[in-house]
């Protein structure tokens, strides 16, 4: 058996993995060892991010095509998807596996294609190789979670990653979740083609966004045609001839309902990959949602640290790097910062997007603030009339003693982008008044925002 010692040891590939040791190579000069069984690169540019976005313009632009061209005066005939050259375009843009592997070790990384599993804290089987090393990053993200849906199991189910393999189009199709995964999904086949119902066991659809926000987006979607069934259970799916039979426990009432769908897709929640990695030599603490881990990205085991998806913090790839930097700078003794996530900018990329930083109008109350909010509508924005789009609003919620702002929302095409740059705003501590005296440029789609901050400034005056 090879055996070898590193600086530190990573399991897995992605992207907390790929960002904690370039940093520990760069900044510290650290012999770095990468450990991955299943796709180098991780899932955000193989079977996340950047190939569903890929699928998410494909679907924007057939939209547009049906829609809207024929109201601006544009003659082109229906838009007919092929999804199977969707999907030639989304593998194209692909990095292959064996280019990743030479990239890595261009930036002097080892790495070694096998299943990691501890021996005891500092060593790690990889493989015909035994590595040891006085620092560990576990990066080994998340994988789709399975419902308790009776006969699920005996069903060819989709997720993220399979839909993605399709070269022919479902019919119909049930999405089970309506977080982003599912939404974006759930608007994406609708758009190709696909009659497509959303349910979701929770009363809202982005549970994690603000309210009033996610009304607006279920709105938008609701009149494209999409039906989303809140506080809904899949009881069971049966595989016929014909497709599945589901039956769906609906609303409050729990009335049933029999639906018949071709294909079923899974997006209701994650769960950690860990059971490989024998945790227990280690004596690593695990829960069900992931790897505890303090805010320096510290397990219960000194030596250890766990980043990305595998701790269930905040499972978004710019906050797998932003924690992995901090566990490494905390690993070779820096005294850097500690994991704050109080002004994370984060979207759902539909059509409109719904995107947000800072708190909630829930989150603000619970939190003790004297809350004030203000809504504007996406329709009366004139960048807006130019898309016919119908659907949106740019929220602000405030303190209504401090006039600091507490939280951005916003429902609109591009809302990623608009909320993206407001996001230092609200760490420096702007105000209402800060936001609705700056510059903006019309017509833009942001302006939105601008507008909701008169509306704002002119309520906390007035009070």
């Amino acid at each position: 058996m090879t055996r070898e010692h590193y600086d530190l040891i990573v399991i897995g590939a992605g992207s907390a993995a790929r960002d904690g040791a370039k940093k520990a190579v760069t900044e510290h000069g650290a012999r770095v060892a990468l450990v991955e069984h299943t796709r180098w690169g991780g899932s955000c540019p193989n079977v996340a991010c950047t190939p569903t976005k890929a699928y998410l313009v494909a679907a924007e632009l057939a939209h547009r095509i049906n829609t809207l061209a024929p109201k601006i005066g544009i003659d082109t005939g229906p838009a007919k998807v092929d999804l199977e050259r969707v999907r030639a375009r989304k593998e194209s843009l692909k990095k292959p596996q064996e280019k990743w592997v030479e990239d890595l070790h261009a930036q002097g990384f080892d790495t070694y294609e096998a299943t990691a599993s501890f021996v005891d804290p500092h060593t790690i089987r990889a493989g015909d190789a035994e590595l040891t090393a006085e620092r560990i990053l576990v990066a080994t993200g998340s994988r789709t979670a399975v419902p308790p849906i009776d006969g699920i199991e005996d069903v060819d189910w989709l997720d993220h990653v399979s839909a993605l393999e399709l070269t022919e189009l479902p019919q119909s199709m049930l999405v089970v979740g309506a977080g982003a995964v599912g939404l974006e999904f759930g608007q994406t086949f609708a758009r190709f083609g696909s009659q497509v119902t959303i349910v979701d066991a929770l009363g809202q659809c982005a549970p994690r966004s603000d309210t009033d926000a996610a009304l607006e987006l279920q709105t938008a979607l609701e009149a494209e045609g999409i039906p989303i069934l809140l506080e809904s259970f899949v009881k069971s799916v049966v595989q016929e001839d014909d497709g599945l039979r589901i039956s769906i426990a609906v609303g409050m009432g729990g009335e049933m309902r029999e639906l018949r769908v071709e294909r079923i897709l899974l997006a209701s929640g994650r769960v950690p990959n860990v059971e490989d990695l024998n945790l227990a030599a280690a004596g690593v603490q695990t829960e069900r949602m992931g790897i505890p881990v303090d805010e320096r990205m510290r397990t219960n085991v000194p030596g250890i640290w766990a980043a990305g998806d595998v701790n269930a913090v905040a499972q978004f790839t710019p906050v797998a790097q932003y924690q992995a930097r901090i566990a490494v700078d905390d690993m070779f003794g820096v005294d850097g910062a500690r994991a704050d996530y109080s002004v994370l900018p984060t979207a759902i990329f539909t059509d409109p997007e719904l995107a947000g930083v800072g708190l909630t109008e829930r989150e603000a109350e619970e939190q003790g603030h004297d809350v004030g909010t203000v809504s504007h509508p996406l329709r009366v924005v004139r960048r807006a009339s130019y898309l016919d789009a119908r659907h949106g609003l740019f929220k602000i919620v405030f303190d209504t003693s401090t006039r600091r702002v507490l939280g951005l929302h916003v429902v609109a095409p591009g809302a990623s982008d608009v909320v993206q740059g407001f996001a230092m705003g609200l760490r420096l501590g702007m105000t209402v008044d800060d936001l609705a005296a700056a510059h903006h440029v019309f017509p833009t789609i942001g302006e939105g925002v601008k507008a909701a901050a008169e509306q704002a400034r002119a309520t906390v005056s007035a009070a």
